[in-house]
């Protein structure tokens, strides 16, 4: 069992800064390489040995988890930044790009998970919980754009979070700029927008 005390707490900070470092070289190799991006190069990358990788996460589902995890923590904290200082319309828009930009490496996160036997499953209380807040961080956008009279009233969250994600999953290439995933989205948005009846 551990020692408790002072002489305890370098470790710890030290333990805190490999945690963070192994996070951010599993999201940088899972952004591209995959779900599946070697775990020893993760290690490499974040300058520590495999034990303490495995001590830190001793599962790839461990680390797939927290990298997904902390993804949808951020996008719901964009969510509430951008209520606070855009248009309601802008904001709504901005954060579906975010979320689109995201959306392939968390897809394929989430299927990793999903397909881990001992994992959660598409529609386990670990996933659902995960869709659930972002659903809830993009509602109080909607329903601003929607007041507004931006957006249709018909248009749900539901509706653009499965947009967004279709068009993460129909486009498989990867030598697609960010500009060109911006367009694509913003044609597909053009749909939501509330127009006038003629």
């Amino acid at each position: 069992m551990p020692q408790a005390g002072p002489a305890r707490r370098p470790l710890r900070a030290d333990a805190r800064r490999n945690r963070e470092m192994i996070i951010a070289a599993a999201e940088d190799l899972f952004l591209r390489d995959g779900a599946n991006a070697s775990l020893e190069e993760i290690a490499r990358r974040a300058s520590v040995g495999s034990a303490t990788l495995h001590r830190h996460f001793p599962t790839r589902k461990n680390l797939l988890e927290t990298v997904y995890f902390d993804h949808v923590k951020e996008l719901c904290d964009a969510a509430e930044s951008l209520a606070a200082g855009h248009d309601p319309a802008e904001a709504l828009i901005a954060w579906l790009r975010l979320i689109g930009a995201r959306a392939a490496v968390n897809n394929g996160l989430a299927a990793a998970m999903a397909a881990d036997m001992d994992g959660p499953t598409p529609g386990s209380p670990s996933l659902q919980s995960c869709r659930a807040m972002v659903s809830a961080a993009g509602s109080p956008l909607l329903d601003r754009a929607i007041d507004s009279g931006a957006v249709r009233p018909d248009v749900t969250i539901h509706d653009l979070l499965g947009l967004v994600n279709a068009l993460a999953l129909a486009d498989g290439r990867h030598d697609r700029t960010s500009g060109e995933e911006n367009r694509l989205l913003t044609l597909a948005l053009t749909g939501i927008i509330n127009r006038p009846a003629s």
